[in-house]
């Protein structure tokens, strides 16, 4: 005799994963609005798919494609395969296609395959197309990088 199926033990799952604590959704998109800052020494945020930045971030962003809107900035990298900017980046921009729209403000090294610049955009830095697409390709292996805990920055 079989058990019932509420019976039978089975692994929870989350948004389509195994645990909440193992590899992010490959599919989607993610958005950071106009209400959120995210502050941080160190800090990497890694999307899967596309990530539309409305609000602020202080830190490296990784994606697939980024976004980042008028209301948006970023102080740090932005490392993706398509890149397009409304708002502000201070930092470094790497990818293959970069896109400068005219409400855009960018400080910073631009790193890419395919640029465009939009009239109106202000841009303060130097372009280099990459030789090597491997030096613009975003890494997002988050096993990759170096992650520190709280408890391990407390203990």
């Amino acid at each position: 005799m079989t058990p019932p199926p509420s019976a039978t033990p089975s692994t929870p799952q989350t948004n389509g994963r195994a645990s909440p604590f193992g590899a992010a959704s490959t599919m989607g998109q993610s958005m950071i609005g106009t209400d959120l800052t995210i502050l941080g020494e160190k800090i990497t945020i890694i999307s899967q798919n596309k990530l539309q930045i409305d609000g602020d971030i202080r830190g490296d962003v990784h994606g697939k494609q980024i976004v980042i809107g008028e209301d948006g900035s970023v102080v740090g990298t932005v490392c993706a395969e398509q890149i397009e900017v409304r708002g502000g980046v201070r930092g470094a921009i790497k990818a293959q296609t970069v896109m400068l729209h005219p409400t855009s403000v960018v400080e910073g090294d631009i790193f890419h395959q395919s640029l465009s610049i939009a009239e109106g955009a202000q841009f303060d830095g130097r372009v280099r197309r990459a030789k090597d697409a491997a030096e613009i390709k975003p890494n997002l292996d988050v096993n990759a990088h170096p992650f520190t805990s709280a408890q391990d920055e407390a203990g």
